[in-house]
């Protein structure tokens, strides 16, 4: 275990006046964000934003990285596909899985402990932690939960993947979930347990501050993912592989989607929508898949294989096709730059897209509508909360349909003003909703409920 100290001196949002009466109360006590990586995934980069304002705006947090057995990251991850409502090829839940969550578990709650004070408050996040909770509960500390990934769809699967975690749901006073019916039912018939704590971008972090497009050019040049201005190769000093048989040319039209190699995430799917229903229609369109590198993510043990996969289907596409898909995989070891490149693979999108088969909250929506795009994504799990069918963007209500999504996305590429009245729609919505401030004030609702004890549902 570590703890990851966000560099004071990246910008970051305006501190936020706190609500009246908070100040007092939360004197003297250090929030503890607790989750199992530094980088790669949305709850890290919410983390890092998130504790520097805490700090900024007066109330005291600091921000623990666990760590776990290659053996533990397997079973979680299954956890995590299952609260998605994925199909676990493994088979069932069992003694085994629970011996190995406990065993783990208990240990990092041991090591949580050495650091964190009588009074203070631990947000433990996602499954990876939730087993922490009895533990720490024990010891006479407060504890909330909040879970960034679900479905709102009833399954088998779920259900059993709920009672797997049912006896440490007990423990924590508040547990905050993206959208209201990701919640168990068990823990919506409990008055006040259950907070709606949706995800946020801060607009002033490198990944979200404005570009100018000579810098957006620069920095895509950087990565060898355009061709370089005198015609010399150029140096890659961003910590990027580009796997391409050309260049992406600087004015071709782009469509993007940025994710974790994660099967959930349906990159492959992706790749074979574009090449059978979008390069055809539109010989000057190019498709960029972007991804950190998975040998940084240590609790996801999943996406080299996905990575690998989706290379040979690369590799397989016809050579009109391939020359114009583009797969970039970006090194964490450097997160500040990680964030620049991803903020200039966004601005030069045309079209950014987010066909995942489910998706608990998808921060790259959010971080495309900030930056004014429109949008293409499946209607699944959290994104209809975030955009609107013909409004912010266009939803694909089967993620399978890969003729819909191939049609959507050549309706944005072939109407200018369709996409530029779609992306200031999702960057108003996104101003309004999805920004960091209003998050902070939602943890505050969080602090102040298991402070004072007074429970309230939140409505969604």
């Amino acid at each position: 275990m570590s703890e990851f100290k966000p560099d004071p001196g990246r910008a970051v949002s305006s501190p936020v006046t706190l609500p009246p009466g908070l100040a007092a109360v939360m004197a003297g006590r250090t929030v503890w964000h607790v989750n199992t990586t530094a980088t790669g995934g949305g709850v890290a980069e919410l983390l890092d934003s998130s504790v520097r304002l805490h700090n900024d705006s007066g109330i005291r947090a600091r921000w623990l990285v666990l760590n776990g057995e290659a053996e533990f990251f397997t079973v979680t991850k299954r956890l995590h596909h299952r609260l998605h409502g994925g199909v676990d090829e493994v088979g069932s839940l069992g003694e085994v899985e629970r011996k190995l969550y406990e065993t783990t578990t208990r240990r990092q709650a041991e090591e949580v402990a050495n650091w964190v004070g009588v009074d203070d408050i631990c947000v433990l996040h996602d499954p990876q932690t939730l087993g922490l909770a009895p533990h720490l509960a024990a010891r006479g500390l407060r504890v909330a939960w909040r879970c960034h990934i679900g479905t709102s769809v009833a399954s088998g699967i779920v259900d059993e993947t709920w009672q797997f975690l049912r006896p440490y749901l007990r423990t924590p006073e508040v547990c905050g979930f993206s959208v209201a019916e990701y919640a168990p039912p068990q823990l919506r018939q409990e008055d006040g347990k259950v907070l709606v704590l949706r995800p946020s971008i801060d607009p002033a972090s490198r990944k979200n501050r404005p570009l100018a497009a000579p810098a957006v050019h620069e920095l895509l040049r950087a990565i060898g993912l355009e061709p370089p201005t005198d015609g010399r190769p150029t140096r890659n000093t961003r910590g990027a592989r580009v796997l391409q048989d050309d260049h992406l040319p600087p004015d071709a039209p782009m469509v993007i989607q940025v994710s974790r190699w994660d099967p959930l995430k349906d990159m492959a799917g992706v790749l074979e929508g574009f090449a059978t229903y979008v390069a055809p229609v539109r010989a000057d369109a190019h498709l960029v898949l972007a991804g950190p590198d998975p040998a940084d993510i240590p609790d996801d043990p999943e996406g080299a294989q996905i990575l690998h996969r989706l290379r040979e289907a690369w590799q397989g596409l016809p050579p009109s096709t391939r020359r114009r898909v583009h797969v970039v995989t970006l090194s964490l070891t450097d997160t500040d730059t990680n964030a620049q490149v991803v903020n200039a693979l966004q601005q030069r999108a045309d079209v950014v897209l987010q066909k995942s088969l489910r998706e608990g909250f998808g921060l790259t929506v959010t971080e495309a509508m900030w930056k004014g795009k429109a949008i293409v994504a499946s209607a699944v799990g959290g994104i209809p909360a975030q955009i609107r069918d013909g409004i912010e963007g266009l939803l694909i209500r089967n993620p399978h349909d890969f003729q819909t999504f191939g049609r959507a996305v050549v309706q944005l590429l072939e109407d200018p003003a369709l996409r530029n009245k779609m992306g200031e729609a999702a960057r108003r919505r996104c101003a309004s909703q999805f920004l960091i401030d209003r998050e902070f004030l939602d943890y505050c609702t969080l602090y102040r409920r298991i402070l004072s004890g007074h429970r309230i549902m939140e409505q969604p």
